[in-house]
C-alpha cells in the first residue's frame, strides 16, 4: 500500500498556487477546512477593492483555486478540535485554528505562507515550506 502525502493548505497558499500557475505534485493530496472558500473570495474581493487587482483577475484566481485538486472538509470532529486547538494557544478566534486541527486529524502537515501562524502550529502539528507541495 502506498501513502499518499497529505497536505494542509491556508487561503495564502491556494492565492499563490492560483497565481502563480505552480504545479502541484500529482502525487500528493491537499486538504483545506471548508472555510477557505469563503477566506479566498473575501481576500480576493479586497484586492479588487484596494486596486491590486482587476475583477477579471480576481475572477481567474479564483476559478483557479477552484480548479485545485483540493479536499474541503468541515465536521464536527473539526469544530470540536480546533476549538481544542484556538484554547490550548491562546488564539482570539478558531479560524487558523482549523487549519492545524485538520492536519493533526488528517494530514502529514500544515503549510502556510504566514510566518506566525507557522511558528505557533509547529507547537503542534508538523508545518512544511511551499517546496514541500512540488
Amino acid at each position: 500500500m502506498v501513502l499518499v502525502p497529505r497536505y494542509v493548505i491556508d487561503p495564502r497558499v491556494a492565492l499563490h498556487l492560483a497565481s502563480s500557475g505552480t504545479q502541484v505534485d500529482a502525487a500528493h493530496q491537499l486538504l483545506a477546512p471548508a472555510l477557505l472558500r469563503s477566506q479566498v473570495l473575501s481576500a480576493l474581493y479586497a484586492a479588487v477593492r484596494r486596486g491590486g487587482l482587476t475583477r477579471a483577475e480576481a475572477d481567474r484566481q479564483l476559478d483557479s483555486v477552484r480548479g485545485l485538486r483540493l479536499r474541503l472538509l468541515g465536521d464536527r470532529v473539526l469544530q470540536r478540535v480546533a476549538w481544542e486547538v484556538a484554547d490550548e494557544l491562546g488564539w482570539p478566534d478558531t479560524l487558523d485554528a482549523e487549519y492545524v486541527a485538520l492536519t493533526r486529524l488528517q494530514a502529514d502537515a500544515l503549510v502556510t505562507l504566514d510566518a506566525a501562524l507557522a511558528g505557533q502550529a509547529a507547537r503542534l502539528v508538523p508545518v512544511a515550506p511551499l517546496d514541500a507541495l512540488l
